[in-house]
């Protein structure tokens, strides 16, 4: 469990979410895949990425491609994602004190924007991977990927460095793979899932969550 900051400085943190299973209550893109997929090309994808044959640059394409997707149905399906009940609460008091908030994803920044839309999150900083349509087409980029390194699309790492001064207190708030790398960095973490089983295994302090209802309540208690 990680000890609270008794002398909490609004104007020097950085608060970083990851977005699927963490603001949203799934994770957007394996529900997608469940629904849309073509055949079960994907289910291989994702053993060789779980099992570290593959990055998840090299599987988030090939399971993109396997899909009957156009516009009109992503946009369907991503209507009825709903987030956290407990995210915006989180994000109006951190908005009303100024924190400063980022969102870093190994999606695809067409699905977090249109879902953080649709449920009335207009003002936060998003950082993932590229993802529009050209008539029928999808067109991806990757401009977040570390060449050096295999694992995610999205170097979080990278973004979280980036938008943080080197005084700053970083907390961050992740339940995946992806979010392993850039918690490191943070000294304060709320985890659940795969990232919390493995800062069980690791030195680093953290907070187990089950949703947000931990985080705003952190903040709460902090941001008198």
């Amino acid at each position: 469990m990680t000890p609270e900051n008794n002398q909490f400085n609004p104007k020097k943190c950085v608060v970083f979410f990851d977005f699927d299973n963490t603001i949203a209550t799934c994770d957007v893109f394996d529900n997608m895949l469940l629904l849309f997929s073509k055949d079960d090309r994907w289910v291989e994808l994702e053993k060789r990425w779980k099992s570290g044959r593959i990055g998840s640059k090299t599987c988030l394409e090939g399971q993109l491609r396997g899909m009957g997707l156009d516009k009109k149905i992503l946009d369907s399906y991503l209507s009825k994602i709903r987030l956290d009940p407990y995210f915006k609460p989180i994000y109006k008091l951190l908005l009303s004190r100024k924190v400063k908030m980022v969102v870093l994803s190994d999606n695809y920044d067409y699905i977090l924007n249109r879902v953080l839309k649709i449920n009335g999150i207009k003002k936060l900083k998003v950082y993932a991977n590229k993802l529009k349509f050209s008539g029928k087409r999808i067109i991806t980029d990757y401009p977040f990927k570390n060449k050096d390194c295999q694992v995610c699309a999205h170097c979080k790492t990278r973004n979280l460095l980036a938008n943080t001064p080197k005084d700053a207190m970083i907390i961050y708030v992740g339940d995946g793979e992806s979010d392993i790398c850039p918690a490191k960095n943070a000294r304060m973490i709320f985890a659940k899932d795969h990232l919390l089983r493995h800062l069980k295994d690791s030195k680093l302090e953290y907070t187990p969550i089950h949703n947000l209802k931990e985080v705003l309540l952190y903040f709460k208690r902090n941001l008198k």
